[in-house]
């Protein structure tokens, strides 16, 4: 292995006006636990969400924009990731869609983008071209209520484990859709759709590693559904669905981020006002949960978090207390501790990392 392979990169993604910086790259000291800030980028206005393709060296970011008439719109910007200096160099952006976005994802095989609209109830699919570079917008699909008190929030995508198709979380309509994508029209095509209880929200989604199970954080009423997942008919089922809180809680809630360990035997989720990530044992034959920690993060509005690669620690960036804090994971109970490290961010909202 180089010395290259070697080196953890960590990015994040703000609140943050273009004036100012708004995404940040860090070194991780796997042995020491610490980070080193290596590159902040400015130019962006509110890169709130990210999304990392290691293998081609690509960070995703989303950016406001505003059209002529005043009103909201979202650019895709791509950058290169020079992991020796440990910076990014843009490749170019390009509008993205038709409101403000709050999520970005890309295909496996480097064709497409994919963004939401929270505020506009939208998903766009986005042009990637062979040099990573932003193409045009392929197609948008609005999504609409039954009633006029029912509005669509569409909140984030996420591929299945084959890719085959494209599940798009609908806070607004609590409702998972599935897109395929019909690559010779180069179009969004509805293929399904799962509900969840009225009122919960969906927003993020994780799939198991065995690709049997599926899990979706739901924002409004501070829970988890777990899902069998059918990957040739590209079909959710509800198996249960899990408060995110200790028994007794009366705090105001609201979720964010979900993800699973690596091995599939643990599953995590971030609640804000408990301000605290739950930990979940993941019953391997059913996909079944068990609540087994609820920790606090350190700080106030965990966004979003993610585990470091191979798995010894966890990454929670807290939005209202400026500050990324550092957990150690225990690989055997899954259970986190705070390192009593913790580094100074404006306004943080997505981190990743991986090895370069």
């Amino acid at each position: 292995m180089t010395v290259e392979n070697n080196r953890m990169l960590v990015f994040v993604g703000s609140y943050a006006e273009e004036s100012t910086d708004g995404v940040y790259v860090y070194e991780f000291d796997e042995k020491r636990g610490e980070l080193a800030r290596l590159d902040q980028v400015s130019g962006l206005k509110n890169p709130t969400f990210l999304n990392l393709d290691t293998k081609q060296r690509r960070l995703y970011v989303i950016s406001e924009t505003a059209a002529e008439d005043g009103s909201k719109l979202s650019d895709a910007v791509s950058f290169h990731i020079l992991p020796e200096e440990g910076k990014l160099q843009e490749i170019n952006r390009a509008n993205a869609l038709n409101g403000p976005s709050c999520h970005v994802q890309f295909s496996r095989d480097n064709r497409y983008l994919t963004l939401a609209s929270y505020h506009k109830g939208s998903i766009s699919l986005v042009e990637l071209k062979e040099d990573g570079s932003v193409g045009s917008v392929l197609d948008i699909r609005n999504h609409q209520g039954q009633s006029p008190e029912q509005k669509s929030h569409v909140h984030s995508s996420f591929y299945s484990p084959d890719q085959r198709f494209l599940f798009v979380c609908d806070l607004g309509l609590d409702t998972i859709y599935t897109y395929r994508i019909d690559r010779k029209e180069e179009k969004l095509v509805l293929h399904g759709e799962a509900k969840v209880k009225q009122g919960a929200g969906p927003r993020h989604l994780a799939f198991h590693p065995n690709g049997k199970f599926a899990y979706v954080i739901n924002e409004l009423d501070s829970t988890v559904t777990a899902f069998s997942y059918n990957a040739e008919q590209g079909l959710l089922t509800e198996i249960e669905t899990m408060s995110t809180l200790p028994e007794g809680t009366t705090v105001d809630n609201g979720c964010a981020e979900i993800t699973i360990s690596e091995d599939g035997r643990f599953l995590y989720g971030s609640n804000r006002g408990h301000d605290s990530i739950v930990v979940y044992g993941v019953e391997p034959a059913t996909g079944q949960l068990k609540a087994i920690q609820h920790v606090s993060v350190e700080g106030k509005h965990p966004r979003h978090f993610s585990i470091v690669p191979g798995g010894r620690y966890v990454l929670v960036v807290n939005r209202d207390t400026n500050n990324l804090a550092v957990f150690a994971r225990d690989t055997e109970s899954g259970k986190l501790t705070y390192t009593g490290k913790s580094v100074e961010i404006s306004k943080p909202v997505c981190v990743w990392t991986d090895r370069f």
